[in-house]
């Protein structure tokens, strides 16, 4: 492997800079590091430079003018006891800040926005190097603004950078546009989260291991007689196979069999689709015709954003899986799959990158409409040690939006335990790695259950971040978590991070149909939409009795809805050579709090609204 040293002094002291400093006025000559790495991230090479004429579409995130408004609205409307609720003489309102009183995209887009100062600097300093107000445009609230078609000559300078193309070693991957560091005026230091696409080497990818790919059934007309689809059968010639996951096995194991959707007029399932990951309408239909037969009709709709695809004719295990379960657990509530291309990666044939980071031109897109769906699966993450931290929290604060708005956000916590053995080492020492976004402490993270008793599986992603200290709604049960652990695994995680993953669900010889043909697959690809279609039920069950969905989880989950959640207290997540963490009492970093039971989760619901009208009773007496 090469390493390619990026030296900072000389980068950004060098003559080029120094001479930039006697043609530029102040106040944009005062130029400071905003990210670098030490060198080119663990496993990438540097293909050279760009072609001439090379284009690239920036992202800059600015600073909120509140910058902690959003979080703290994000918690109230999220926390069933909230302390603010429970102290606070004023009566409640409509557009109180108060538990499941979600807000508009309007509201989220006033405590979102920067200050006029800031937006007026960035503007300037986009004007001074000739960038054409044309490419130029800013996101709902003005809190990201994209700079299109930007010769990468033009780039390095805005950014004080080095432009070039990077590949991971030893593949033929497309080869993405990047600089191992970049600078900023030090005036805009204050104004800026981070820009993107700059230092971020992140690979997105599929957190899971590769599916068996066993063909068990060709999935036509004789698919309907497969033992394969029977809720427990038996396999004398695999032996690595245990019981088969079906969605009748899953529907009986967490209690939804009985519950029929009522509200499938208001309430959406969305699935976040990228890397050219297509769902199959016929493979649906093969594996409805006989996991759920009166569930044939099941469709769902497909909005392309970015240049995302739907190509019928090549589906992908992520995209299938997540379909076939979600569809099969929340049926008929709507499902959108959201098909989103880009990422930032040359072309090989246009000699230039595709436009668009993908997660970014998602999140924004959902955030520009009116109606989100009020529960979104995805299976798509990125080791965490690759994410600059800038970039990784920009993203995040987007998906505290869509809670502040009602939208509950699942992701898969990964499929490589606590590290896959061959990237583990982050400057020259060994360190367990976690999947971002599962990280972010604003979506809830699922990890991955095995057996009918069921265990932690040893494929599920967990332990703790690096990027995100530990939320509040955490602190109980961490700090009981680490007591327990004592000193072992001392300094290959971070005891401070926020800890992933939250819950869990079934995700080991998952049957579904790819390609006409029924396998069997592991991972928490299978998990997230099992318990992202579990919840639907759950915002379908809210919205029929006129109350508002769930939004962001995470505070109800470890508060009043922990009673609703079966504890795994055994099963381990082995990774980065070592045995990983252990599943005990409570919640751990191998099935989180444990997985969901859709009759008591509902009672906990009706439960949480009693106690809210107790509460408004009790503190909102006439003064």
């Amino acid at each position: 492997m090469r390493y390619h040293r990026l030296f900072v002094i000389s980068v950004l002291t060098a003559a080029p800079l120094a001479n930039l400093a006697t043609l530029l006025p102040s106040p944009w000559n005062d130029i400071h590091v905003k990210h670098t790495w030490n060198s080119v991230p663990i496993n990438w090479e540097s293909l050279g430079n760009p072609p001439a004429g090379t284009t690239i579409d920036f992202h800059v995130a600015l600073k909120p003018r509140h910058e902690s408004a959003l979080i703290d609205v994000l918690y109230e409307v999220s926390s069933p006891r909230h302390p603010k609720h429970v102290i606070s003489h004023t009566p409640p309102r409509a557009h109180a800040f108060t538990y499941g009183i979600h807000l508009s995209k309007e509201q989220v887009a006033k405590l979102v926005a920067p200050h006029p100062k800031t937006l007026d600097l960035v503007s300037s300093w986009l004007e001074h190097y000739g960038v054409p107000t044309s490419s130029v445009s800013t996101s709902h609230g003005g809190g990201w603004i994209t700079v299109a078609g930007v010769p990468v000559s033009q780039a390095n300078e805005l950014l004080g950078a080095s432009y070039q193309l990077y590949r991971r070693t030893g593949t033929n991957d497309t080869a993405i546009l990047r600089t191992v560091g970049y600078a900023l005026p030090k005036v805009l230091h204050t104004h800026v989260k981070t820009v993107v696409p700059t230092t971020n080497f992140a690979s997105l990818h599929t957190p899971r291991r590769k599916p068996h790919g066993r063909i068990i059934r060709t999935a036509t007309s004789s698919l309907a007689n497969a033992t394969a689809l029977s809720r427990r059968a038996d396999n004398d010639d695999d032996d690595d196979d245990d019981d088969e996951v079906t969605p009748e096995f899953v529907r009986e194991l967490y209690r939804t069999m009985d519950y029929e959707p009522a509200a499938i007029h208001r309430n959406a399932l969305g699935i976040g689709g990228f890397l050219d990951q297509y769902p199959s309408e016929d493979d649906l239909t093969a594996f409805m015709e006989v996991a759920r037969p009166d569930a044939e009709d099941a469709t769902f709709d497909v909005v392309q954003i970015n240049g995302g695809g739907n190509d019928q004719n090549h589906p992908g295990f992520e995209a299938n899986a997540n379909v076939q379960y979600a569809l099969a657990i929340a049926y008929p509530t709507p499902h959108t799959f959201y098909s989103t291309g880009g990422s930032m990666s040359y072309n090989h044939d246009s000699h230039e990158p595709s436009p668009g980071d993908m997660f970014l031109t998602w999140i924004n897109y959902l955030i520009a409409r009116e109606n989100i769906p009020q529960t979104i699966s995805v299976p798509f993450g990125a080791d965490e040690m690759d994410v600059p931290l800038e970039y990784a929290t920009a993203v995040c604060d987007l998906f505290a939006q869509l809670g502040a708005r009602g939208v509950s956000v699942l992701f898969a916590s990964g499929d490589d335990g606590v590290g896959n053995p061959e990237n583990c080492e982050v400057d020259g020492k060994v360190q367990f790695i976690p999947m971002y976004p599962a990280s972010c402490p604003y979506v809830t993270s699922v990890g991955g259950t095995t057996e009918l008793d069921e265990i932690g599986a040893s494929l599920s992603g967990g332990g703790f971040s690096y990027h995100f200290p530990r939320p509040r709604y955490q602190e109980e049960d961490i700090s009981a978590y680490l007591e327990h652990l004592g000193d072992q695994h001392d300094g290959l995680y971070n005891p401070a991070g926020r800890g992933i993953p939250d819950i869990s669900a079934q995700s080991v010889n998952c049957v579904m149909v790819l390609d006409s043909e029924a396998i069997l697959g592991h991972g928490t690809s299978c998990a997230v939409p099992i318990a992202a279609g579990i919840i639907s039920l759950l915002n379908d069950y809210q919205i029929s009795k006129g109350k508002e969905p769930l939004g962001f989880l995470n505070p109800w989950l470890y508060g009043d809805g922990l009673g609703g959640l079966s504890d795994i207290t055994s099963g381990s997540n082995p990774g980065c050579n070592t045995d990983g963490f252990n599943a005990i009492d409570g919640w751990d970093p191998v099935t989180g709090l444990g997985t969901p039971d859709f009759v008591e989760l509902q009672l906990l619901l009706d439960e949480t609204t009693k106690v809210r009208r107790e509460l408004v009773l009790l503190h909102y007496k006439p003064i």
